[in-house]
């Protein structure tokens, strides 16, 4: 276990104790997956949004098009990141398969996205950045399920 493991480790004994609960094994290791999950996908997500809000209010691209984009950085980085910060990766696949896998499950994540931006801006004229807030949330928790079930080992 790494340095930062380490660390991680130790405040979730402090705060879980401080709670009074316990866990097991399995279940803590899973508590730090998805806090490295949340901060890799949070850089990840500022990068996307930064960029998106950069193309759509700057450049005055369609949020629509900037929503691709900002996409397209933050899922490359995501990918790296994710595969060695978050993920155990499994051997059985090679980098090509999991980086198409990852980047397919991604994909559908950008359809969930876009599908929403789509209702929820263009259809009913809600905020562009309350919508891709909104869109972001619900395609994070897809994020992590299908990345767990499609990188790791198992």
């Amino acid at each position: 276990m790494n340095k930062s493991n380490r660390d991680i480790n130790k405040q979730i004994d402090i705060v879980l104790k401080s709670m009074n609960i316990k866990i097991d094994k399995q279940q803590k290791e899973l508590l730090i997956q998805i806090f490295k999950f949340i901060i890799v996908g949070g850089i990840a997500t500022l990068l996307d949004w930064i960029i998106y809000y950069i193309l759509y209010r700057f450049i005055g691209i369609n949020p629509l098009i900037a929503n691709i984009i900002s996409f397209a950085v933050s899922v490359t980085y995501n990918y790296y990141a994710s595969c060695k910060y978050v993920f155990n990766v499994t051997k059985s696949k090679t980098k090509y398969r999991l980086f198409l896998e990852f980047v397919a499950f991604s994909l559908i994540g950008l359809g969930i996205n876009e599908l929403l931006i789509f209702i929820l801006y263009a259809k009913l004229s809600w905020n562009a950045m309350l919508v891709k807030i909104l869109a972001t949330a619900i395609v994070m928790i897809f994020n992590f399920v299908t990345r767990k079930i499609f990188l790791e080992k198992r």
